[in-house]
């Protein structure tokens, strides 16, 4: 296969695993409206047309999540917001591939196997909505294939330094577990890649100055990292014992950790990779590019190509993967009142690693093995496409109830059923945010009241009720009654409101399972 064929299968690929974000005009992402309207709150902060000004402002801290927020409001100065957040998307899911391709080739291998991770690019981080940490994924292959450069590439050694610093800062700036995947992945590069001086040098001062570029790339990153942590964790937790998204006791003690037991691990490792549809149709991809990992693991093992890594070297990319996928099981799942799903969103990067770690084949093998990747791209675009165009479809309940939406409205969310037809994951939690922010007013629940949000309150927090999983829990005089709009999904409004359905308050708008009750 030509370089030139190479390039447009490889082009190809990319632009068939990011269609199905275009073809659909709502994506299922459980977080996506809270998201989405954090980011109108930040671009619109000033808008007197809105209840912005009055409820919320900037959170002038350093954080991770910002690097995500801030980019798609600098893009909607350009686009439509959920357009920027589409390109912003698309970026994250060519960039998977392309950072892989990225490190392969630093590591002196072909890069067609990064193709084999386009539907790792979906799956149970993008279902949940993680966009600040599935965006830090690319970023963090990246980062390795600059640390390993920076070792390795004599000329451009103080070039390939600057670009790891600046990558680092940016992982560290989108997600903080990303980051911590690099404490672990960076010094494993380190300690398995040699430089060209080693062949001469003699003694340990010698063997550090060539790797003393790499070592401070790291240093602005590290140092951000640790101001993060002493203003984050400087902080006394907000202890709340049994209480929704509150520390239930000291950060790291038994009663604040919640565990996966080691079978309950492996047996969620390969659901997770592809769990969107209740069909099932999305493992179609997943299993396609499978059965070409395993071929090309069996031809690189049998018929193996040109190698250019030595006996130690050769293992650094299945050691990153091997780093992921001992954090999927050996971290908890939740660290209450500070990180949630955990362990699990290790998932995808160790699958993507160890996919990519198979023994280079011979040069003839790559035209097929790649075609067959560009194979499993096309079932991306169909499987996904198809099903994000039929959820968008259920999803127009939501712009059915916005059209009778008051301008500047309180929306209270009482989402009893937040499930789709199509969709595994409880999309609909978070309509209130999408009906509020299409008329410039305020939800119940936002992400502005967590420690890394771009956004804070002005005064007190809206009352609600304690977790928007659990709209039973409302008591109506003393959480409700500050709103003016009730969105109800999953049970008639009368089941909840009972006599003030005709004396307070009045059903505008009805579609699909969703009600949107007034204040009269």
């Amino acid at each position: 296969m030509t370089n030139r064929t190479a390039r447009i299968a490889f082009a190809a690929a990319l632009v068939l695993g990011a269609l199905p974000l275009w073809v659909s005009r709502v994506l299922p992402m459980v977080d996506l409206p809270q998201h989405l309207y954090l980011i109108s709150v930040l671009h619109r902060l000033e808008d007197p047309t809105t209840l912005y000004p009055a409820l919320f402002a900037a959170r002038h801290e350093l954080t991770p999540y910002l690097g995500y927020y801030y980019l798609v409001s600098a893009l909607n100065w350009l686009l439509p917001l959920e357009m920027a957040n589409r390109v912003f998307l698309t970026a994250y899911v060519v960039g998977l591939p392309l950072g892989l391709a990225f490190l392969l080739r630093s590591l002196g291998r072909p890069s067609w196997p990064a193709l084999l991770t386009l539907p790792l690019a979906y799956g149970d981080s993008f279902g949940w909505g993680f966009i600040n940490y599935l965006a830090a994924l690319p970023l963090t292959l990246l980062c390795c294939g600059l640390f390993v450069r920076t070792l390795t590439d004599v000329p451009r050694r103080r070039a390939w330094g600057v670009g790891l610093a600046a990558c680092l800062v940016a992982v560290l700036l989108f997600h903080v577990q990303a980051f911590g995947f690099l404490a672990l992945g960076l010094p494993w590069l380190l300690l398995t890649t040699p430089v060209p001086e080693d062949a001469g040098a003699t003694g340990v001062g010698a063997r550090l100055r060539p790797r003393g570029a790499a070592l401070l790339g790291v240093v602005p990153g590290v140092t951000l990292f640790l101001a993060w942590v002493v203003l984050r964790f400087g902080n006394p937790p907000d202890i709340q014992p049994g209480a929704p998204w509150k520390a239930w006791g000291p950060t790291f003690s038994p009663q604040n950790l919640a565990w996966k037991g080691f079978e309950q691990n492996r047996a969620e490792f390969f659901q997770v990779l592809a769990n969107t549809f209740h069909d099932g149709s999305d493992r179609w991809p997943l299993y396609a590019v499978a059965l070409v990992a395993v071929v090309g693991w069996v031809l690189g093992l049998a018929r193996p190509g040109t190698r250019r890594e030595g006996p130690v070297a050769r293992f650094r990319l299945l050691g990153l993967g091997v780093l992921a996928l001992a954090l999927f099981f050996l971290l908890p799942f939740d660290i209450r009142g500070y990180v949630y799903y955990l362990n699990t969103r290790y998932a995808h990067l160790a699958a993507a690693l160890l996919v990519a770690s198979m023994p280079p084949t011979r040069a003839e093998w790559r035209r097929p093995l790649v075609l067959a990747a560009t194979v499993g791209a096309l079932l991306v675009a169909f499987v996904m496409g198809r099903g994000f165009r039929d959820f968008a479809e259920e999803a127009r309940e939501w712009d059915v109830l916005a059209d009778v939406t008051a301008s500047r409205p309180k929306v209270m969310g009482l989402v009893f059923d937040a499930g789709s037809r199509v969709v595994r994951f409880p999309v609909f939690l978070h309509g209130a945010a999408v009906l509020a922010r299409e008329r410039g007013g305020v939800p119940n629940f936002t992400f502005a009241t967590t420690p890394h949000s771009p956004l804070r309150y002005r005064g007190e927090v809206p009352p609600t009720f304690p977790s928007e999983w659990r709209p039973q829990d409302l008591d109506y005089a003393t959480q409700g009654s500050w709103y003016d709009h009730y969105l109800v999904r999953g049970v008639h409004p009368s089941r909840v409101f009972g006599g003030r359905l005709q004396s307070e308050l009045v059903i505008v708008g009805q579609s699909g399972r969703s009600w949107l009750v007034r204040r009269r």
